[in-house]
């Protein structure tokens, strides 16, 4: 699965989280250092290797290469636990690592693949969005990849992340995960979304039960935390 078979994202400098320009709670712009590797899914989880791995497929726009849509933040990160104990059964997964949802901030750092300003290029090259989705979804992959390889960071489907939604904190930051809170980060922007909200940094949040045809998910390979970490 393209999922399974993600492009290696080492972090070992500080880079921009965040945008002084944008909505109250991109504020305030900092630093974020990630100090941990990992390995980010190319693209957003299709419809096929969804029901692969949970046995059905609950999207509204039909297509094995579609990205999986109206999944719950709970439906996705029950997908990555599944994912993990099959490939970890097959012997295919690194010693001490698994699949979960990526760290607002692993997701913002990929977004970006090493860009400062309000997307990673052209928005009509790599993104479907309202001005050219047709309303609906698209194939994962179909538009330009990222300077990184990743496709539909901007647009498509909106992505769970596995943070709770939360204010940024004054000063720089490593390995920043809001830990508590009542809602999930969501970003990218979808199919439906205008420009403003396919931007790099812009951050929204919903109920981990909530669902609808505008948002899906796309998993990161990493270090599994220990037991009593924090």
């Amino acid at each position: 699965m393209s999922s399974a078979n993600p492009a290696q994202t080492e972090v070992r400098v500080p880079h921009q989280m965040g945008s002084a320009n944008g909505d109250l709670n991109e504020k305030p712009a900092h630093r974020v250092t990630l100090s941990k590797p990992f390995w980010m899914g190319k693209t957003e989880v299709t419809q096929a290797e969804y029901e692969a791995i949970a046995g059905t497929d609950p999207s509204n726009f039909k297509g094995a290469r579609l990205p999986v849509e109206s999944v719950s933040w709970s439906d996705a990160a029950a997908f990555c636990t599944k994912l993990t104990a099959r490939e970890r059964a097959a012997g295919r997964l690194p010693a001490g690592y698994g699949y979960r949802l990526p760290t607002e901030a692993e997701w913002e750092y990929a977004c970006r693949a090493g860009s400062a300003g309000d997307t990673a290029g052209d928005l009509d090259a790599m993104a479907w969005y309202d001005r050219n989705s047709g309303s609906t979804t698209h194939e994962v992959g179909a538009k330009q990849a990222n300077a990184w390889g990743l496709y539909d960071m901007h647009g498509n489907v909106w992505e769970w992340c596995q943070d709770y939604y939360g204010k940024y904190s004054a000063g720089d930051a490593t390995d920043p995960v809001c830990a508590a809170g009542s809602t999930r980060v969501r970003r990218g922007g979808g199919w439906l979304n205008g420009v403003a909200g396919c931007r790099s940094a812009y951050r929204y949040y919903d109920d981990p039960v909530y669902s609808n045809s505008n948002l899906g998910f796309r998993v990161v390979l990493a270090p599994v935390q220990p037991a009593g970490a924090r």
